[in-house]
């Protein structure tokens, strides 16, 4: 799993390991890939679509989807099924998601538009809200301003932590409906560092649900790329994925005429009906 510069991070096939090695720890289970790929089928893709015209196309993207190009062929990531779709050599990935974080996905058709949104991604000229689930009762809106740097202590190459010496970071958290113990919550981030949520989260002492990180234990993460899902891991994490969902996006503060919205997915909604958080 890679990262990304963006507050949750991305990530991307990796060639499997021999299939007998040593259990991996470090940057051997960084290597391992994650899982078998999901390929995407034609009638999918064309479900996802959010919105397209001449020079956007945007998607709802589930939570098991690769943004990057794999090695397993052009339908087993967004950028390689977006190719094939629209029949482009290039499409351009300007907001993009991690594996296991769901909703809204913009990309370019061609490189003015491509740059024009990224600039004002630099800018800060482009609104983005998220839906969360929270472990925990959080009551008030908190605001965390923590820098966020490498976490040189962990056994997770990727992971994210909270150090002086890190860049600048600040998310918002807005409680919006609680049951069970756990907190649905909306996020704005000022900054967009790698994993900024869900670190953020973790720091405030509200873990996200289904974090294999920034969860209970991030020796959950290791054994996930050594074993794959397993009931052991849904006893302790409670949801296959990080219940992150990327709801909303506002392109104009970049001026261009457009608000992109996903709904939250199934798979959230299901587990906030199960505890009684409304949703709606």
């Amino acid at each position: 799993m890679t990262h990304e510069p963006t507050p949750d991070g991305a990530s991307e096939t990796i060639p499997a390991a021999d299939p007998t090695p040593p259990a991996p720890q470090g940057w051997q289970a960084f290597r391992r890939q994650q899982g078998p790929v999901r390929i995407i089928a034609p009638d999918e893709l064309r479900r996802w679509i959010a919105y397209e015209d001449d020079r956007l196309l945007v998607i709802d993207k589930p939570g098991d989807v690769v943004c990057h190009p794999s090695k397993d062929g052009p339908w087993s990531s967004l950028v390689g099924a977006t190719r094939e779709y629209t029949g482009r050599e290039t499409m351009h990935l300007v907001f993009r998601l991690d594996r296991e974080t769901s909703g809204i996905v913009v990309l370019a058709k061609d490189p003015p538009m491509a740059s024009r949104l990224q600039k004002a991604m630099q800018r800060r000229h482009v609104a983005k809200a998220y839906l969360a689930v929270l472990t925990g009762d959080l009551r008030e809106p908190r605001t965390v301003d923590q820098p966020l740097g490498d976490d040189e202590a962990s056994p997770v190459v990727i992971k994210t932590c909270v150090r002086a010496d890190g860049q600048a970071s600040v998310t918002h958290f807005t409680p919006l409906a609680h049951g069970g113990g756990f907190t649905l919550v909306r996020v704005v981030t000022d900054t967009g560092r790698k994993h900024q949520i869900r670190a953020h989260a973790q720091w405030l002492g509200y873990p996200m649900v289904g974090d294999k990180i920034y969860g209970p234990d991030e020796r959950l993460y290791l054994e996930f790329v050594r074993t794959g899902w397993t009931p052991a891991l849904a006893e302790k994490l409670l949801l296959a994925r990080q219940a992150l969902h990327c709801a909303e996006i506002d392109l104009r503060p970049a001026g261009l005429p457009h608000v992109f919205v996903a709904p939250m997915p199934a798979d959230l909604r299901g587990f906030c009906a199960g505890r009684g958080i409304a949703t709606g």
